[in-house]
């Protein structure tokens, strides 16, 4: 079982899969320019209770997987994140504004997915069972919290 995060009064598992896309596709990211985004994710990330996993670029979009908490705030962590970055790469490099159209780095929209934990329809079955005693012991041992986790 994966270790479960947790605060003083919960234990929690949420990580997501973003996919944050360049505007009209432009292709501006490089490696140079994906390690100075991910510096910059990673700096912001901090005050909004967010931790980096994975990060990986193609030319023109991010694909980004992070652990958050319940009371981060995820549409205004990733607003103040694309905010941020576009600015910042666009100042620190400035031969992306040629390939830019206008002033916007990002696209306004983003792709934000849930990711981890059991299935969905195993979820669901979880619950419609409650009560029934022939639900299989197995899945339920998997689906609980270990109160050792939460110490560790």
């Amino acid at each position: 079982m994966q270790k479960m995060d947790h605060n003083g009064h919960s234990v929690f598992l949420m990580y997501y899969h973003l996919v944050l896309v360049v505007k009209y596709r432009r292709r501006v990211i490089d490696d140079t320019i994906s390690n100075r985004a991910r510096e910059i994710f990673c700096y912001i990330a901090q005050n909004y209770g967010i931790t980096l996993e994975e990060w990986n670029h193609d030319t023109d979009h991010v694909h980004v997987m992070f652990r958050a908490q319940p009371k981060s705030e995820i549409s205004k962590f990733i607003n103040a994140y694309k905010s941020a970055s576009s600015r910042l790469l666009k100042k620190e490099y400035p031969g992306i504004r040629k390939k830019l159209w206008k002033e916007a780095f990002w696209s306004q929209s983003f792709c934000l997915l849930t990711a981890g934990g059991a299935p969905i329809e195993t979820i669901r079955r979880y619950i419609e069972s409650q009560g029934d005693k022939d639900w299989p012991t197995e899945l339920i041992n998997s689906a609980s919290i270990r109160t050792a986790d939460r110490k560790s």
